[in-house]
């Protein structure tokens, strides 16, 4: 029966279109949430109702609707009808702005492909692995206490999972859940009191953002394409250091043994705490990562971020510290203060999602996908002129070094409906190299193919 909330949904699929049916439903349904057509409260078409009218299966709106669900947009449970979430505003304070879609370039009729770095296949996330554990968290009892650091049960799965693809041994009792790489940054610059932060450069410009809202003085860090030049190194070291040492972002090089020992010497002696980003250290491809720097710490002076947002998704807004023992009072008493940020929902289905050996399965069929993508990269740049494509042991993105206008460059792939980032806008002081950062996992297979032969077409012309 419908109700007199239900919406009458303006939706219509491609058949022709190289994207999966669910992921067209998701951008419009995203795009009805953006211009305020959909509104907290309204009631949705059942999943049978609006397959039928649109003339597809049950399972591609499904796996649409869990998707929205599982970020906070959508309501719903079994048996009940879903509807757009009745506190969408504390959810997503923003609601004009939900999960971005892909974006569209004024300057081109064509239509636009975006290849800036970041972004991992989602399409594979939601299946039944998915989909039972957010339903079993939904279920579950919502005045359950939760700890300043957060749900003991997520903190032992992240801990188990950190043993097996990491190598990495850990008492759950040393790790604090955080809402990604960034908020736990934050958290740690408020428990440590840091008044200067050392980052690489080049680095990544929204870390230099979250230091430069805090108010701390930025040293900046000179890294090439294996990281971290540890012979380099000030000897009035700042009080924090900020390192990428499984995959160096941009340039992508792994930090060599050597240098990891000379680094931690180098922050014993001095008492500088070390965060190491481990952002998507699994996502390797042709050799087994390196130790962690947290597993050859012996001083306790190294802590750990890490973040679902590469192999999973970024819309999960979730990550993890792992915390040395002497920072584990102060952090907890900084997230008390300012209160869990993710939700008792969230953090079941993922401990959830982790305990079932779901994502270990889903990082390994990702591997597959990401090496066939990344060698689709090499053969399409490795003969042009003048172009050095740098090494991808790991990762979702490639950088190409090129001796072109950068900005000529750039703005001919704009033309052709193809968004990539600067190289150069990668470093903060001097030493700045012209070339592209762009992603391959995000896009599907024809418009990486299309892009690639876009940059290909840009780079080939003098």
């Amino acid at each position: 029966m419908r109700t007199s909330r239900e919406v009458t949904l303006p939706l219509r699929v491609d058949r022709e279109s190289p994207d999966p049916l669910p992921s067209q439903l998701l951008d419009q349904l995203r795009s009805l949430l953006a211009n305020g057509v959909l509104r907290p409260g309204d009631v949705l078409p059942s999943s049978r109702a609006l397959a039928s009218h649109l003339g597809v299966s049950r399972g591609t709106v499904v796996t649409a609707y869990d998707q929205l669900i599982a970020e906070g947009w959508f309501d719903g449970a079994p048996g009940r009808s879903t509807l757009v979430n009745p506190r969408l505003h504390e959810v997503h304070p923003d609601p004009a702005a939900p999960a971005p879609t892909t974006p569209r370039t004024p300057k081109t009729t064509n239509p636009t492909i975006d290849l800036r770095p970041g972004q991992p296949m989602q399409s594979g996330v939601v299946g039944p692995a998915w989909r039972a554990a957010w339903r079993r968290a939904a279920d579950a009892p919502v005045d359950t206490p939760m700890p300043p650091l957060g749900w003991p049960p997520l903190r032992a799965a992240i801990a188990d999972h950190l043993r097996r693809m990491r190598a990495v041994v850990r008492d759950p009792e040393h790790i604090a859940i955080t809402a990604g790489g960034r908020e736990g940054l934050a958290l740690l610059l408020a428990a440590t009191h840091a008044r200067s932060v050392g980052v690489e450069d080049p680095g990544y410009p929204s870390l230099r953002r979250v230091l430069e809202g805090a108010g701390v003085a930025i040293r900046h860090l000179p890294a090439d394409a294996h990281g971290l030049v540890t012979d380099a190194l000030p000897a009035d070291a700042p009080d924090l250091v900020v390192v990428t040492p499984s995959h160096q972002y941009p340039l992508g090089g792994s930090l060599p043994v050597d240098r990891r020992q000379q680094l931690l010497a180098w922050a014993s002696e001095r008492g500088v705490t070390l965060v190491e980003d481990d952002y998507d250290s699994e996502l390797r491809y042709t050799s087994a990562p390196l130790p962690a720097l947290t597993a050859l710490d012996a001083a306790g002076l190294d802590a750990l971020l890490g973040t679902f947002a590469k192999t999973l998704t970024p819309a999960l807004a979730t990550g993890f510290i792992v915390l040395p023992p002497r920072l584990l009072d102060a952090v907890a008493h900084v997230r008390t203060g300012l209160g869990q940020p993710v939700n008792l929902v969230t953090q079941r289905a993922l401990a959830d999602y982790l305990g079932s050996g779901a994502l270990i399965r889903h990082t390994q069929r990702m591997r597959h996908l990401y090496r066939r993508r990344r060698a689709q990269v090499v053969r399409a740049l490795r003969d042009l002129p003048d172009v050095r494509v740098y090494p991808m042991d790991g990762g979702l993105h490639a950088v190409v070094e090129h001796d072109r206008p950068e900005a000529s460059v750039l703005d001919h792939l704009a033309q052709r409906g193809v968004m990539v980032s600067a190289l150069s806008d990668y470093w903060a002081g001097g030493g700045r190299r012209r070339g592209l950062v762009f992603g391959f996992g995000g896009v599907p297979d024809a418009d990486l193919a299309a892009g690639l032969d876009a940059i290909r077409e840009a780079l080939a012309h003098p």
